[in-house]
């Protein structure tokens, strides 16, 4: 990755960190899910509207760190017009690249990252794994209909 693409993408993080999209709670959710890290204390309250099979908006209440703060900013946003299966296709994709976990089979799907590329960089830094991945694991259990808090511990 050159050093101004690694800039670039750091900008972006800092950018959803400081400032996230979909921050709040949405008064029409038909999907929720609690998740939090308890290595550092990150937490977050995912809020989806499906309908039809298609995820027509989410929101998040949070507290943690950038990484956190601009992962499910950046989810949130990613998500919305796409369907279930779609969204847990990236699910597993944004998953295996954070994690490095390349064998992974849905690195052989044609589901994009898109913005959330700028992830990729945080397989580097392995105690970040958890605060990029806390809103992806949530959405899953969100989608799953999960009543359980996700603590992202691996």
């Amino acid at each position: 990755m050159t050093s101004d693409l690694r800039d670039l993408y750091q900008e972006l993080i800092l950018d959803h960190g400081r400032h996230p999209r979909n921050s709040g709670k949405l008064a029409a959710a038909t999907h929720h899910a609690d998740g939090y890290n308890p290595l550092c204390g990150d937490k977050i309250t995912l809020y989806l509207d499906v309908d039809g099979g298609k995820v027509r908006s989410a929101s998040f209440e949070g507290q943690g760190c950038a990484i956190s703060q601009a992962s499910a900013s950046l989810m949130t946003e990613g998500i919305k017009g796409k369907t279930v299966a779609e969204v847990l296709a990236l699910f597993r994709k944004l998953t295996a690249t954070v994690t490095g976990r390349d064998d992974d089979a849905a690195l052989e799907s044609s589901v994009e990252l898109g913005k959330l590329a700028v992830f990729e960089g945080v397989r580097q830094y392995p105690m970040r794994v958890k605060c990029a991945t806390l809103a992806w694991h949530t959405l899953r259990n969100a989608l799953e209909g999960k009543d359980v808090e996700v603590a992202v511990t691996e």
